[in-house]
């Protein structure tokens, strides 16, 4: 991990560590077809460009930039799909909900539940009693408390520190997800293999299969035009509105890479898109740079 100047490379959460690094393990050599699952996507982006950066954050209230290339990514969702699995039976049929705001943390957090063959239940939901019936909840620090009050069967708290450390000044009964994963290994085998006919995300009214969620991120990512090789910038707001598909998945689908920007402040971003050499931009107007969607 490299730290300097508010700026981090992040590399994977300490802990005991196997080969090949990445989100499954194929004990002997596979074709590579086409993904059918959110999981499968992500492997794609590591076979592709496995040290090219693939989701930067910028948090423009604190200043923050955490930059995680697939490998990272990889080696993060699985920990924390082993952490689902071993310690909580996360399998098919299992629902986890994710009480997160947009961040790179969420993205690890959501692709490990889709690894796992899981259903995600109501990402970033602001009313709480949606939550209930989960197996497991997995909520920032801020949104603890009202969930404590909840029969709910696990809890796991989220600092959502930009380098992924435990939460500080917490006492309730949530385990500290940045405490739990870091025991957990870098291979994630499931026990069953994802099934694209299941239940992946239940969102509100909306309720896709898991590859239904690659469908529907492939013809989103064709039809706002990303392209394999974008580098596309996309606020906060624009991605909790327009929700995972888009923000994470859509991207993924295109063979594209990702420059998330919480609390942004509108005067840096265009020097910020010329720093990060950005493509496309989802939500947001710069000159000179195409805006996903709209006519060029």
């Amino acid at each position: 991990m490299v730290v300097s100047a508010r700026r981090a490379t992040l590399s994977a959460p300490s802990g005991p560590r196997a080969e090949p690094v990445g989100v499954r393990c194929h004990p002997v050599p596979v074709a590579h077809t086409r993904p059918t699952d959110p999981a499968a996507l992500l492997d794609a982006a590591l076979r592709r460009t496995p040290a090219a950066p693939l989701l930067t954050q910028y948090d423009d209230a604190s200043g923050e930039r955490v930059e995680l290339s697939a490998t990272t990514l990889a080696n993060w969702v699985a920990k924390t799909a082993n952490l689902l699995q071993d310690e909580f039976d996360v399998t098919a049929g299992s629902t986890v909900a994710v009480a997160l705001p947009v961040h790179w943390q969420t993205a690890a957090v959501l692709l490990a539940v889709w690894s796992c063959g899981a259903t995600v239940l109501d990402t970033a939901a602001e009313d709480d009693g949606r939550l209930a019936g989960a197996d497991v909840v997995l909520a920032a620090q801020d949104r603890l408390a009202p969930l404590e009050e909840q029969d709910l069967p696990e809890l796991l708290g989220l600092s959502l520190h930009p380098l992924g450390t435990g939460m500080t000044g917490y006492a309730g009964p949530a385990r500290d997800f940045a405490v739990e994963v870091r025991a957990h290994g870098d291979v994630f085998v499931p026990w069953q293999p994802p099934d694209p006919a299941a239940p992946g995300l239940r969102l509100g009214g909306l309720e896709l299969t898991l590859g239904g969620l690659v469908d529907t991120a492939r013809e989103l990512a064709g039809r706002l035009g990303v392209a394999a090789g974008d580098r596309v910038l996309v606020d906060e707001r624009t991605a909790a509105e327009a929700g995972p598909v888009a923000w994470l998945l859509a991207p993924l689908a295109a063979g594209a890479s990702i420059v998330l920007v919480r609390s942004p402040d509108p005067a840096r971003l265009p020097r910020r898109a010329a720093d990060e050499r950005v493509t496309a931009t989802l939500g947001r107007t710069i000159e000179g740079i195409r805006e996903l969607g709209r006519p060029a």
